[in-house]
């Protein structure tokens, strides 16, 4: 059933955690009660992770190592693929993901215990890809901040995705960074169309601040790109041409795309927005998506779900191709992983037995 629209939230309800054991249904009891939910509080709860980097294997994304200094995310985006992972924690996908944030006060520590480690290999750390590193959060706790204090100070190759303007804060710390080929940084913008950003990710920097981050950065030496993600057909598929030009023209050297998905929860609490803020045109979004997901809402599949598959999934990518092509985006230098240096006094076991 859908909610009703909550100032600030992307979200409209808090449905179950599909790892509970019992479900709950709302039923009108004719008095009146069955309304809009009540906006949340944000509450923050300490993370007791015993480690800080994530590794994966997947084929479909440029990086094997990964820091989230958050879990959860006020930018409320009612699309983010990340929403299920609040379920293991157990909270709901809906607005407990959007106000019941984890963060890790040691990632710092524990980013130079994992460097220090004898077998560490470096490789390129994408930093806050499940949740925004740079959500307004982070301007409270400077979390991130300390994380990229570690990076530099063992000169480590990384990459950010964000849609957070805070991220202008680091300029100091990612100007060196960029000097010594060190970071990249992708700008997620979504739409130009304010309105539509203000309900589809309420909290996060508005579409013309983040043109001006990547102005911003790419002023400042620091190699940025534009990722529009999602890409979601009828609802922003027809900007693709301008707004990989604005893109360009604030100084991005890369543009990137991923079409919908909607895993798990993450399907009915967009379906739910959708017929709440574009009710005419759900049918339509919803059954795109279906076409270039095999009939279905979502396909997890490895080489398909970033990109679809079919007539309509081919036609968006030769779109964006041709778009970005005509734009003449030059390209992402590449990261370095050779000046990598083990933080300063981490002993190695050799050096411990030397004593």
């Amino acid at each position: 059933m859908t909610g009703h629209p909550i100032k600030g939230r992307g979200a409209l309800d808090n449905p179950d955690n599909r790892f509970d054991s019992h479900t709950r249904e709302a039923v009108d009891d004719g008095w009146g009660s069955l309304g809009a939910l009540e906006n949340p509080a944000r509450e923050l709860v300490r993370d007791a992770s015993r480690s800080v980097i994530a590794r994966n294997d997947s084929p479909d994304v440029p990086f094997r190592q990964s820091i989230n200094p958050y879990r959860g995310c006020e930018h409320g985006c009612v699309y983010c693929f990340a929403r299920p992972t609040h379920a293991y924690l157990g909270y709901s996908p809906g607005l407990d993901f959007e106000t019941r944030l984890h963060y890790k006060p040691d990632a710092a520590e524990l980013l130079r215990r994992e460097l220090a480690a004898p077998g560490y290999r470096c490789a390129p750390i994408a930093l806050g890809v499940n949740t925004d590193a740079y959500q307004p959060l982070e301007r409270q706790l400077g979390i991130t901040r300390s994380v990229l204090e570690v990076l530099l100070a063992t000169r480590h190759p990384l990459s950010i995705i964000t849609k957070g303007a805070l991220i202008e804060r680091d300029l100091d710390l990612l100007r060196p960074l960029a000097e010594q080929g060190l970071v990249q940084v992708m700008v997620s913008l979504t739409t130009l169309d304010a309105p539509l950003a203000r309900r589809m990710e309420p909290r996060a920097a508005s579409p013309a601040r983040r043109q001006q981050v990547i102005r911003t950065l790419s002023d400042a030496g620091i190699p940025v790109g534009v990722l529009m993600a999602p890409l979601i057909p009828f609802l922003n598929d027809h900007e693709i041409q301008p707004l990989l030009a604005a893109a360009r023209e604030a100084g991005a050297r890369q543009a990137g795309y991923v079409l919908l998905r909607l895993p798990h929860e993450v399907h009915g609490l967009f379906e739910d927005w959708l017929q709440a803020h574009y009710p005419q045109r759900a049918g339509r979004v919803m059954q795109r998506i279906r076409d270039c997901r095999n009939g279905r809402a979502n396909d997890s599949r490895f080489g398909h779900r970033m990109r679809g598959e079919g007539v309509f999934a081919d036609l968006i990518a030769r779109r964006f191709r041709q778009a970005a092509q005509r734009l003449g985006f030059p390209g992402m230098p590449a990261l370095r992983d050779d000046l990598f240096e083990p933080p300063a006094g981490a002993a190695t076991q050799l050096e411990l037995f030397a004593g």
